[in-house]
């Protein structure tokens, strides 16, 4: 799969009323995206019938009858073992919400030339258009054969809960849901290394997270996996706690593991002394509560466009300050772990991601800071050439170490 930065098809298309002069004509966005940003590209080549006889038939024949002999040729002998299907309903496109199948193509085909660039993996959009769970994964499970992995992208919550979980009960290969999981390695990434920066174990921290969708809950259960002293989560209607009654089954499991102190009430209470706040829900925190958490405190506010908590505010009062914005330093981006994390599993063909390799890739990304750690870089670059390689080695020795690598 490569990505076409020039697209030939240049006189494809008018503006959405219809008109002569087309969208391209005075938006460079429009112009990069025309025809498509990606495309399929061979890697033998066919410049004769020699050629065409061992790329298809006759030749292609004994290829197949062997796979049908000893079905796991094919990871040897086609792409499958190598590629990832980029799978989306469309109803949590990036901040645009409930957009369609067809509208979500654009950020599919993002998606799959940044595993490209970023992890050397091939990747293919697929937009549904069903929302129904059984019809998800139904469909998803009669197109696994064809790939090494699932990336499931832009599901709404709670729905990608379940989805994940069934495709993954299901099938023998990855999958990732990489609003969850992407979110929170680059998260706990970024977090180990401004605990280092101020002298303090991960231990010692209490986190508050606003927002108790996809990635909140999947920060949560990481930062808790990786030892975090507590962590509570908020959401609109106020910090998880189990004396709610308005709890869904997936919050209900949240508060569960999370919320020892037994914080209850509002976000704004719950920051009071916090150490951390971790911001994946929109809206705004009000600038006394973000001066009311503990001196030294961490600020991630990854809400896109506008951050839960400006910079310049969080300045005033955190030693630490990230969002999800490339204009300002410590850019918690999922583009820093999807791709690694995907090449690492489809190398030793492992059967899932397990939580110790997601854990490996959030160590492996943060070791990459090294002795450069400082309060406008606790994260590196998604363009340091040493990511990809240092999460893809980290997520195929996990997954060697927990026992799911088939090689």
């Amino acid at each position: 799969m490569a990505a076409e930065i020039v697209n030939p098809r240049s006189d494809i298309g008018t503006d959405q009323d219809g008109g002569a002069e087309p969208l391209d004509s005075f938006d460079p966005v429009f112009a990069l995206h025309r025809g498509g940003k990606m495309a399929v590209q061979a890697t033998v080549p066919v410049r004769d019938k020699d050629d065409l006889s061992l790329a298809y038939t006759p030749g292609v024949a004994r290829v197949c009858t062997a796979i049908a002999e000893q079905p796991e040729l094919v990871n040897d002998y086609t792409w499958k073992s190598s590629v990832v299907a980029v799978v989306t309903d469309g109803t949590a496109v990036l901040g645009l919400g409930d957009i369609g199948p067809q509208a979500s193509l654009p950020v599919m085909e993002g998606k799959a030339i940044l595993f490209k660039q970023f992890g050397g993996v091939d990747a293919v959009p697929i937009a549904l258009d069903c929302t129904d769970v059984d019809e998800i994964v139904e469909t998803v499970v009669r197109l696994a054969p064809s790939f090494g992995g699932v990336n499931l992208e832009d599901i709404s919550a709670p729905r990608c809960f379940e989805i994940e979980r069934r495709l993954q009960e299901r099938l023998d290969i990855p999958v990732f849901h990489d609003d969850q999981h992407g979110t929170a390695v680059v998260t706990l990434a970024a977090l180990r290394n401004a605990a280092r920066l101020s002298g303090r174990e991960i231990g010692q921290l209490r986190a508050v997270i606003s927002g108790a969708g996809a990635a909140g809950v999947a920060i949560a259960r990481m930062l808790v996996e990786a030892g975090i002293g507590d962590v509570a989560v908020a959401d609109r209607k106020g910090v998880v706690s189990l004396d709610r009654e308005d709890l869904t089954p997936v919050k209900r499991e949240l508060a569960g593991f999370t919320n020892k102190a037994g914080i209850s009430g509002t976000l704004q209470d719950a920051l009071k002394g916090a150490d951390v706040f971790v911001g994946v829900s929109g809206g705004t925190v009000a600038e006394e509560a973000v001066a009311a958490m503990a001196e030294g405190a961490f600020v991630f506010a990854m809400a896109n466009p506008t951050p839960e908590v400006h910079p310049e505010v969080a300045h005033k009062y955190a030693a630490v300050v990230a969002t999800g914005r490339s204009d300002f330093p410590n850019q918690i981006n999922n583009v820093l772990a999807f791709p690694g994390i995907f090449a690492g599993a489809l190398q030793v063909r492992a059967t899932r991601i397990t939580e110790g390799m997601k854990i490996a890739a959030a160590e492996a990304l943060a070791a990459v800071v090294g002795d450069d750690l400082a309060a406008d870089y606790v994260i590196p670059s998604p363009f340091d050439e040493r990511v990809a390689p240092a999460v893809t080695a980290a997520v195929a020795a996990a997954a060697r170490a927990e026992g799911v690598a088939r090689r």
